[in-house]
């Protein structure tokens, strides 16, 4: 039987609280789902692998620091462990690298990551399971996604740990298991404790070129993400899948955004998408003699120049969730590379001087 839960008394009534073990606690999905966590009063622990760097993070943010357990995600015991105790849990964490010699390392690490910790949060019988899942997982280029779209197939070491996953929770959920898989696009938003993806293309838009080609971009912010996660976290109806796609613009459509942004017209450059994902099949050649660690793989241009957009999940307004407007993910986005060091002040131009801009 699932069951989880505390009830608690907050002055104004009742209120449902859990205690949530959050994987990835230090990266930019796990960190807002815990921030987000604790902004709604529930209790957080943290499954990380620097608990210093934690410290850091969390103190910068101004916040208290969470219970934070030390292990690896593929260490069963260690993962039990941080387990106990808990009514629920987000499993945010991941490693993601390009590189040739890490490719087994990569799948080794996600799979068994999925395996010790979904799979210890069902054999727990924990009644609040969140997956975060990708939106790629289920890609086939130039088609649309719809809501029950099988695994795709996969070609990078990441990609294919991905779709292994994907199968893992599949099959609890098919027996029963209360996980809710959440599907997310790019990712973008502020306060990212490293670089993600999504947000190192937000940099190179602004910092070089825009690259004007076929299909467009679709991201959600971060914190949106972590709201949706936050309130799956709270449902009973048991095992469910919702994609959280976020915004779609066409790349023209993202360049006049950052235009209204900054205040001047980002620089463009026209490149076919056949051009495009003809470089990223030689990367992947390139990459089996010079392991460079560069986002330019076959993989990243077929969605980038073939990306059919994802819709939104009838799920998010039953859930109490809402996108805000692009504008100003972008641009607190873009503000946050400003002030983090990875954009410059003429970069982010209008962004770093608002009040002077309004008037």
């Amino acid at each position: 039987m699932w069951g989880w839960s505390c009830v608690v008394s907050a002055g104004l009534g009742v209120v449902e609280t859990m205690r949530v073990l959050v994987t990835g606690g230090t990266g930019f999905v796990g960190a807002h789902t815990a921030r987000a966590l604790l902004a709604a009063g529930h209790g957080v622990r943290l499954y990380v692998r620097d608990r210093e760097k934690a410290v850091r993070l969390y103190r910068g943010w101004g916040l208290e620091v969470p219970e934070c357990v030390v292990g690896d995600i593929a260490d069963e015991g260690a993962v039990a462990e941080a387990l106990s105790g808990c009514d629920g849990v987000v499993h945010a964490a991941a490693l993601v690298s390009l590189k040739a010699r890490d490719a087994e390392r990569v799948y080794a690490t996600n799979t068994r990551g999925v395996a010790s910790v979904i799979g210890g949060a069902v054999r727990r019988g924990l009644a609040s399971i969140v997956y975060v899942s990708s939106v790629s997982a289920l890609f086939v280029p130039g088609q649309a996604i719809p809501a029950d779209a099988p695994v795709a197939p996969a070609r990078s070491a990441y990609g294919r740990s991905k779709a292994e996953c994907e199968r893992m929770v599949r099959r609890w959920q098919e027996e029963g298991a209360p996980i809710r898989t959440t599907y997310p696009t790019g990712i973008v938003g502020p306060d990212d404790p490293g670089l993600s993806e999504a947000n190192h293309a937000v940099r190179t838009f602004l910092r070089d070129t825009m690259v004007m080609t076929s299909s467009g971009f679709q991201a959600v912010d971060v914190r949106d993400l972590a709201q949706l996660q936050v309130a799956l976290l709270k449902e009973s109806e048991g095992p469910r899948r919702v994609f959280a796609g976020g915004r779609y613009l066409a790349w023209e459509e993202l360049a006049r955004v950052f235009d209204e942004l900054v205040g001047r017209r980002v620089r463009r450059v026209p490149v076919s998408g056949g051009l495009m994902r003809i470089a990223g099949r030689v990367a992947d050649v390139v990459r089996r003699v010079w392991d460079f660690d560069f986002p330019l793989t076959g993989e990243a241009m077929e969605i980038a120049t073939r990306w059919v957009p994802v819709p939104d999940d009838p799920a998010l307004d039953a859930l109490g969730v809402q996108y805000r407007p692009v504008h100003e993910t972008y641009g607190d986005t873009a503000r946050w590379l400003w002030r983090a060091g990875h954009l410059s002040e003429r970069q982010v131009g209008a962004l770093a001087h608002p009040v002077e801009r309004a008037a």
